[in-house]
């Protein structure tokens, strides 16, 4: 059963880190979500009768892992929504994905959403998606990617990257051609960083990964000496 892995609670905020195949809304398939799972979380732990108020403020796709923040009043939920419509919120993703990128790049495109898919436009239709990452690795046909997001559109880092030709591993919907476990996607929201709604500093909140990465990782190792990134990528595998 999935099941998602609490990383900081206050009274303003739930900070978790949602699974793999979870999804984060309830759909018409009944399979538990994110949402209610962090309901029920907060009414066992501080024993609260009837509803529990959970206020959410921005979504990852069901195959993707990685770090999510809820609000836990209405006011912080305000508040974070805030802090990404004037896009002071910083995300951080971590990807595997087919083929060796250049080393660094910026990608500007216009994506059409159409349904359950989105594509990328060609006449500067739609909205406006920006991304840059680094490649911290390639070997045997495969980059690994850290990437910051700068908007939030849908399926965006998986449009974008599958249109410059390096498909996410694992995401068959966006050219895909190798597996991934668990049916999941080779996407992990690594980090978040936000101010508290109320205290205002900054604070990051940083999601480990999680056992559908250790192989396709330890595959990667197998013929690398570099020993800062081998210690980088087995230091963040949750036992």
């Amino acid at each position: 059963m999935l099941t998602m892995q609490p990383l900081y609670l206050d009274n303003h905020l739930l900070v978790v880190c949602k699974p793999a195949g979870m999804l984060i809304q309830k759909d018409i398939t009944g399979d538990l979500s994110l949402y209610d799972a962090g309901r029920k979380f907060l009414k066992k732990t501080f024993n609260k009768p009837g509803n529990v108020y959970l206020g959410m403020v921005h979504r990852l796709d069901r195959p993707v892992s990685g770090v999510v923040v809820f609000a836990r009043t209405s006011k912080a939920a305000s508040r974070l929504s805030d802090q990404l419509r004037r896009k002071t919120v910083k995300k951080t993703y971590w990807a595997l994905v087919k083929g060796k990128t250049p080393e660094r790049d910026r990608l500007t495109d216009w994506i059409l959403r159409d349904g359950v898919h989105s594509r990328i436009s060609t006449t500067a239709e739609g909205k406006k998606a920006e991304l840059s990452y680094h490649r911290v690795l390639y070997k045997n046909d495969v980059s690994l990617l850290e990437l910051e997001l700068e908007t939030g559109r849908h399926h965006q880092i998986r449009v974008q990257l599958s249109h410059k030709g390096f498909p996410i591993i694992g995401d068959f919907r966006y050219g895909s051609k190798i597996k991934f476990p668990q049916k999941a996607l080779a996407l992990h929201a690594r980090s978040i960083t936000i101010s508290h709604p109320v205290r205002e500093e900054r604070m990051t909140f940083t999601a480990p990964l999680e056992a559908t990465w250790p192989e396709n990782i330890k595959k990667l190792q197998a013929e690398m000496n570099d020993v800062a990134y081998k210690n980088l990528i087995e230091s963040q595998i949750s036992e």
